[in-house]
């Protein structure tokens, strides 16, 4: 009996309480994006050596000879160890069609090495390098920065800064006063911020070496927030 009678009290009193609850104080919620842009002062490259034979130990061994040429020159250029990594390798067989019969060409064998280099300026001498020991596609230029962290926090200081002008914009228009701030929202950018040249694939044609013009241009790093403030 006395559970029954505390179980009807405690079922009154929760009306009462949701009565006496205060108000959700409003809000304004708004937007904000900073933009910050550098020149780059970093760069990757992608570089690989392609080799066929009839015979798939004949392919391996020549793109062996091959890559090691063309690491050796990336080396004496004064790429160190940690800057250079190899990305992709594969062996494969190609075929011919002809007559709805295929028929075994030959193999291909691959190897692709990602380099980076902190002197932009020496870009292009270490592409054609590249080319003249035997490399046989340069690819996938990206500038970067070292200090992108740095970046990225003045980008995201200048967004909040933008999103709290937004905020006392709307409301003075409303005629209210910001009380204060209740969320920060950093929507971060997951997809490709740089905005520099890219190169395409440049495709070995001879062993003389050829000066490779490259343009670095700038990067653009941007930070966007949605800000929550309540008003009074």
């Amino acid at each position: 009996m006395q559970l029954f009678a505390l179980i009807v009290m405690i079922a009154a009193a929760a009306p009462a309480a949701a009565q006496t609850a205060p108000p959700a104080s409003p809000v304004i919620v708004t937007s904000g994006e900073g933009l910050v842009k550098r020149a780059p002062d970093r760069v990757w490259v992608t570089i690989s050596a392609e080799s066929r034979a009839k015979a798939a130990q004949d392919a391996q061994q020549m793109n062996a000879a091959a890559m090691t040429a063309v690491n050796d020159r990336l080396k004496a250029a004064g790429i160190g160890p940690d800057a250079m990594q190899t990305t992709g390798y594969n062996l494969q067989p190609e075929f011919d069609y002809a007559n709805g019969r295929q028929s075994l060409r030959g193999y291909v064998a691959r190897n692709q090495v990602t380099v980076r280099l902190d002197a932009l300026a020496k870009t292009g001498e270490v592409i054609s390098a590249a080319v003249a020991s035997g490399a046989t596609t340069v690819s996938n230029v990206r500038f970067d920065l070292k200090d992108r962290d740095a970046a990225e926090r003045e980008a995201l200081k200048l967004a909040v800064a933008d999103a709290r002008q937004r905020a006392e914009a709307a409301a003075s228009g409303a005629r209210v006063s910001i009380d204060r701030v209740i969320r920060i929202e950093d929507q971060r950018d997951t997809g490709e911020i740089v905005r520099p040249m890219t190169a395409g694939a440049l495709m070995r044609s001879e062993a003389t070496q050829v000066a490779v013009p490259i343009e670095a241009g700038e990067i653009e790093i941007r930070s966007r927030v949605t800000l929550t403030v309540s008003i009074r």
